[in-house]
């Protein structure tokens, strides 16, 4: 399931704009993005993806999930109620001092702690669902 995140209906889903996104980078900030949308998908097969703020992949089950953005030497997934999410594995690493949100940075070489990711993952649709 997928929607546009805006009230166009008119163009690309938001699946292929992630997709184009995706091919776009070209590197391993591509690689590394289509590995965590994948691992979200796995998480949760109910996701939907949406892109808003101008290009931004976001992913949402009752609420925001988490975004996908790509800076130049990082991908950050940033979680919308990180702050209310236990970590366990701790794997937030960045947007700490905040009251809200949370982030993982992941930079070139970082491996992915994929079952960890799945379960922080889980828990956030679980505290949407739960609101």
């Amino acid at each position: 399931m997928a929607k546009r995140g805006t009230n166009d209906a008119e163009g690309p889903s938001p699946s292929h704009l992630i997709d184009e996104r995706i091919k776009e980078l070209n590197d391993w900030r591509g690689e590394t993005l289509a590995r965590i949308r994948a691992l979200i998908k796995a998480a949760d097969p109910d996701i939907i993806e949406e892109w808003k703020w101008r290009g931004v992949p976001v992913w949402s089950h009752a609420g925001i999930i988490c975004t996908g953005e790509t800076y130049k030497a990082a991908v950050k997934m940033t979680f919308a109620k990180g702050a209310s999410l236990e970590d366990p594995s701790n794997l937030f690493n960045a947007s700490l001092e905040g009251n809200t949100r949370r982030a993982i940075d992941f930079h070139e070489g970082d491996e992915i702690e994929e079952e960890a990711l799945k379960t922080l993952i889980r828990a956030a649709v679980a505290l949407n669902v739960a609101r």
